[in-house]
């Protein structure tokens, strides 16, 4: 983690320039618990409540996540929240995006190989002994869920080189997870998104929050945007499954819960300072 010096001066950064500053958010692990049922993991209320507090205060708020983002925005009920008019869901990836604002969605159309693997990944997972692994047809990618099975590290270990293999042939990748192997498109990831919607906006500082692998090139965009000139905090929502952000963020919080009362107390802060302007 940051040097504590340093990450305080680049939150003090945020909390002088609100409205030069956009805060990007990752869904999963980050805004909602994992559960193991993908369907099931709604974000924390009292989160998407503080980001609504944030969105008043904020030059953007934008959820970067590798859901579709008609699963995001349903599953986070930004629909009609205060302060989140100006929202932005970027889905898959960055693929697609739903403004709050419009309450429009632009959706490409699907890769032409996700029909194939969906045909071919259950077999593969039968003929490994994996063939319980829960399969998500995620539109634009294809999911396989480790986190029922029995033993999902090992599960996971099992799958990964034969899933490369598989996307390889369909000149797919494969993007890890917390007990994940997401098959997708190559040349977009969270970075690449990002990136899109700092230069979209002219946002002179960036904080984004993660938890997990798919995170990564994220993170590592906004260390870029720093060698820029860009003002830039990261935050890692840690779990016991995952680590590998946690290394380079200015902050760690735990979980949905942490990263919910971290919002909170920074809508505090911003708040606080607005009031003694």
């Amino acid at each position: 983690m940051t040097d504590g010096a340093l990450a305080q001066n680049r939150l003090q950064a945020v909390l002088d320039h609100p409205e030069q500053t956009l805060v990007g958010i990752d869904f999963d692990g980050t805004l909602a618990p994992i559960v193991a049922d993908p369907e099931q993991a709604h974000a924390d209320p009292r989160a998407v409540a503080a980001l609504g507090r944030l969105g008043r205060l904020l030059g953007t708020v934008a959820v970067v996540t590798g859901r579709p983002a008609r699963t995001a925005v349903r599953l986070g009920g930004f629909r009609d929240v205060e302060g989140l008019d100006r929202l932005v869901v970027l889905g898959q990836y960055g693929v697609e995006r739903w403004d709050a604002s419009t309450d429009e969605f632009v959706i490409p159309p699907d890769p032409g190989q996700v029909a194939a693997l969906t045909q071919e990944i259950p077999p593969l997972l039968d003929r490994l002994g994996q063939g319980a692994a829960h399969v998500e047809h995620k539109g634009r990618a294809v999911v396989v869920h480790t986190r029922q099975l029995p033993d999902p590290d090992a599960s996971f270990s099992t799958l990964s080189g034969p899933l490369n293999d598989l996307a390889e042939r369909h000149e797919m990748v494969v993007e890890p997870g917390k007990n994940v192997l997401e098959i997708r498109s190559p040349g977009i990831d969270k970075g690449v998104a990002l990136r899109a919607i700092v230069e979209q906006t002219g946002a002179r500082q960036v904080v984004f929050v993660g938890d997990d692998l798919g995170d990564l090139p994220a993170f590592r965009e906004v260390e870029q945007l720093r060698r820029e000139g860009l003002g830039g905090l990261l935050v890692c929502s840690a779990s016991h499954e995952e680590d590998a952000l946690s290394a380079i963020a200015d902050v760690v919080v735990q979980g949905p819960a942490g990263v919910a009362t971290w919002l909170e107390e920074l809508a505090d802060a911003l708040e606080a300072r607005r009031s003694t302007v």
